[in-house]
């Protein structure tokens, strides 16, 4: 009966992942089809230098004021972040967990721990600090709390196989979330970060030689 559980509920996260990434293609073909303005200003730098550093040191804490001014912040994020992907590469991996070894197994559970703490620290965070309180709407903590709850199974797995149904089951939640949530930023960070690096590398301000 158990096996059989199991089974169920793997197939109810591979439709909500089905569903979610049908969600997110429609987000991408609605970004996509949006006219792209040209800019038409003299360029004065190298896209590509400012593509990569976009994606590379402008990431880093003391590149930009807000993560300059917050370091603890930053780190919270990084680490919440981190247990994310992990708690999905676990996703991916759960039919063959039982065969793998030890020493991954614990590399997994420290970082889907970490995550989970760090990212249920966010919502205190949230609520604590008056501009973010005030920024912030029910979609905010609701993505904060369920992409918690889904890093916090794949820890509770780690420890404890029986809990693999519910963690399917906050898979496919999660999955169908994505594309209506304020999790679909993870659609919209490349894009951002692509055009960002595109537009000011472009205008010679970032990723150049002589840029500050």
């Amino acid at each position: 009966m158990a096996a059989n559980w199991i089974w169920i509920t793997r197939w109810i996260a591979v439709i909500g992942l089905a569903i979610g990434a049908l969600g997110i293609i429609s987000r991408l073909q609605a970004i996509l089809s949006r006219p792209f303005k040209q800019d038409l200003a003299r360029p004065r730098g190298s896209i590509r230098r400012g593509v990569l550093y976009a994606f590379t040191l402008g990431m880093a804490p003391w590149e930009k004021e807000s993560t300059r001014l917050h370091w603890l912040a930053y780190f919270r994020g990084i680490f919440f972040h981190l247990g994310v992907f992990a708690a999905f590469a676990v996703l991916f991996a759960s039919p063959w967990l039982a065969a793998a070894p030890g020493w991954l197994l614990w590399v997994a559970r420290i970082f889907t721990g970490a995550g989970a703490v760090f990212g249920v620290a966010g919502i205190p965070m949230r609520w604590i600090g008056e501009n973010e309180r005030n920024l912030s709407t029910p979609d905010d903590y609701f993505a904060v709390l369920l992409t918690s709850i889904f890093t916090a199974l794949a820890f509770g797995v780690l420890v404890e196989a029986a809990l693999l149904p519910i963690f399917y089951l906050a898979t496919a939640l999660l999955a169908i979330y994505i594309p209506f949530g304020k999790i679909r930023h993870c659609v919209y960070f490349f894009f951002s970060k692509f055009f960002f690096g595109l537009t000011f590398g472009r205008r010679g301000v970032i990723g150049q030689p002589d840029a500050s």
